[in-house]
C-alpha cells in the first residue's frame, strides 16, 4: 500500500466475533484498574466488589435503530454516548453511584469495525467523567439495524430516592430545562439547512441537537439531591414531564397540579419553536429525553435545595407545581390557573 493511501477498511464479516471480542477487550482494558473489577472482560460473567454497606442499583435499557436512533443524524460515537447516558441518568435518579457497564451490540456484518471503534469512544467519553468501567457483554449479528442494550450497575450508600415517596403538600420541582432533545430532534428531521432557512443560528442548532445527540446524565446533581433533606421522590425525565410525572403520582398515590408558565425552557427552544411554527410549551410538557431530574419536596426545603445545588452542581432547579388529590391525575393550569389538555409523551407500542 502506497503512504497516499487510506488503510483498508475492514468488515465485522472479515474481523469475526472473536476478533471484535478482542479488540474491546483490549480498548476497555486499562480503564478496569483500580474500579472494583477482579474479573473484567474475558470471562463468562465479571467479578465485582460492591463496597461494604453499599446497595447494588441495577438499570438496562434497549436502543434500537429507528426508534431511539436514526444513523442518518446519529453517529456511531453519538449513539454511544446516549446509550451509557440513559442508563447514567436512571442511576442519578436514585442518588446513586455509576461504577459497572455490560454492552450488547448487534449491527449488521457489513459493519466497519471503525464505526464499532466510534461506538465505543462515544460511550467511553459518557463513562468517564463518572468513572464508570465497561466489565463485560455481547455481540451479534444483526439482520437489520443496529440495537444496543446497555445494562449499568451502580452503588448507594445510603437510602435510594424512589418514584413512590411523593406527599401531598410536596412542591415539583426540575433541574436545568425541558424540551431541548424534542427541539433538536424535529430540527434533525426536518434538516438542518430548512432550520437554518428558518432562521436559526449555528449556535441554537448546536445546542438543541446536541441536547438530543448527547443528553447530558445529572449524576453529581442525583447524587447531591439523594443526599439532601427534604427531597421525598424523584426519577428522571426520558419519556416526557407529563408522562414520568404521572409514574411518580401512580407509585405515591397522589395527584400533580402544574402551572405551565413555570417549566423553565432554554432561549434556543423558544427561538427554536418561534422559527418552526411550533408549541415550547408542547416540547417541553409531552417531548422527552431531557434527561432531567424531576423531585418532589418538602415545601420548607425548597429553598435550600435551590440555593445548595446551585452552588455544589451550578446547576439550576425550578419549582413548576405541588402534590395534591385526587390520587393519579397530573393537571396542567395556565397563568389563570385554568386547566389546559396536554397530551401525554411518548410510550411504546402506542398506536
Amino acid at each position: 500500500m502506497k503512504a497516499s493511501e487510506p488503510p483498508e477498511r475492514v468488515s465485522l464479516g472479515r474481523l469475526g466475533e472473536r476478533g471484535l471480542i478482542r479488540r474491546i477487550r483490549s480498548r476497555e482494558a486499562a480503564r478496569t484498574a483500580g474500579a472494583g473489577v477482579e474479573v473484567g472482560i474475558g470471562d463468562d460473567t465479571a467479578v465485582l466488589t460492591v463496597p461494604p454497606a453499599h446497595r447494588l442499583l441495577a438499570t438496562t435499557d434497549l436502543l434500537i435503530e429507528g426508534v431511539h436512533f436514526r444513523r442518518v443524524s446519529a453517529s456511531p460515537a453519538d449513539i454511544g454516548w446516549k446509550a451509557l447516558a440513559v442508563n447514567l441518568s436512571d442511576i442519578a435518579a436514585m442518588g446513586g453511584i455509576p461504577r459497572w457497564a455490560l454492552v450488547a451490540l448487534a449491527v449488521p456484518a457489513e459493519t466497519q469495525v471503525e464505526s464499532v471503534d466510534a461506538f465505543y469512544v462515544g460511550l467511553d467519553e459518557a463513562a468517564a467523567p463518572h468513572g464508570v468501567t465497561v466489565v463485560g457483554g455481547d455481540t451479534s449479528g444483526s439482520p437489520g439495524g443496529w440495537m444496543v442494550n446497555v445494562t449499568l450497575l451502580g452503588v448507594h450508600p445510603g437510602t435510594p430516592r424512589l418514584r413512590s415517596q411523593a406527599r401531598v403538600g410536596d412542591v415539583v420541582a426540575v433541574t436545568g430545562s425541558l424540551g431541548a432533545s424534542a427541539a433538536g430532534l424535529h430540527a434533525l428531521e426536518i434538516g438542518l439547512d430548512r432550520a437554518r432557512d428558518a432562521g436559526l443560528t449555528s449556535r441554537q442548532l448546536a445546542e438543541i441537537t446536541g441536547a438530543h445527540l448527547r443528553p447530558r446524565a445529572r449524576v453529581a446533581e442525583g447524587r447531591w439531591l439523594g443526599q439532601a433533606s427534604g427531597v421525598h421522590a424523584m426519577m428522571d425525565c426520558s419519556d416526557g414531564l407529563a408522562t414520568d410525572l404521572a409514574h411518580v403520582c401512580r407509585e405515591s398515590d397522589v395527584g400533580a397540579r402544574i402551572a405551565l408558565d413555570r417549566i423553565p425552557v432554554a432561549s434556543a427552544v423558544e427561538q427554536a419553536a418561534r422559527a418552526l411554527g411550533r408549541d415550547s410549551r408542547e416540547w417541553a410538557v409531552c417531548g422527552g429525553e431531557d434527561y432531567e431530574l424531576l423531585l418532589t419536596a418538602d415545601p420548607g426545603a425548597i429553598d435550600h435545595l435551590v440555593a445548595g445545588l446551585r452552588e455544589a452542581t451550578e446547576s439550576s432547579l425550578t419549582i413548576i407545581g405541588r402534590i395534591e388529590g385526587p390520587a393519579g391525575e397530573v393537571v396542567f393550569v395556565d397563568a389563570n390557573d385554568r386547566p389546559v389538555a396536554m397530551r401525554a409523551g411518548f410510550e411504546h407500542f402506542h398506536g
